[in-house]
């Protein structure tokens, strides 16, 4: 994997399409979303619990704010959501979840990968 393809703490990467984007929300892009839309702790419960589930128009623009928050401009992070189809609406929810999940708690990919490298030390020795 290329270093450019590798996630910034608190970020991911993922493909659209054909490409491979990074991801990340920082307070500004979470900001954005709760002017807009509804506070972030009220979506996590939507994504993760008994809560109002996210609307499309929710996650894409999520996941537009992640690559802005990764990035990208506006404009370019518009046209690329802008691009996707209904089609691509289950993937669009995949990543907004995930991108909200390692925005929270941006140490457990590192703790799992760690985990991986300490029993693959174990088994060599």
């Amino acid at each position: 994997m290329a270093i450019t393809a590798e996630a910034q703490r608190g970020g991911i990467v993922e493909t659209i399409g054909d490409a491979t984007y990074s991801f990340k929300l920082r307070n500004r892009e979470i900001e954005r979303f709760e002017d807009k839309y509804r506070g972030i702790f009220d979506l996590w419960d939507g994504f993760f619990s008994r809560g109002t589930k996210p609307t499309s128009k929710e996650v894409r623009d999520l996941v537009a704010l992640g690559l802005v928050g990764g990035g990208m401009k506006d404009a370019q992070a518009d046209a690329v959501i802008s691009d996707c189809t209904p089609e691509d609406l289950m993937r669009l929810y995949q990543i907004a979840q995930a991108l909200l999940g390692v925005a929270f708690m941006p140490d457990v990919g590192e703790e799992k990968e760690l985990k991986k490298k300490t029993e693959v030390g174990d088994i060599a020795d």
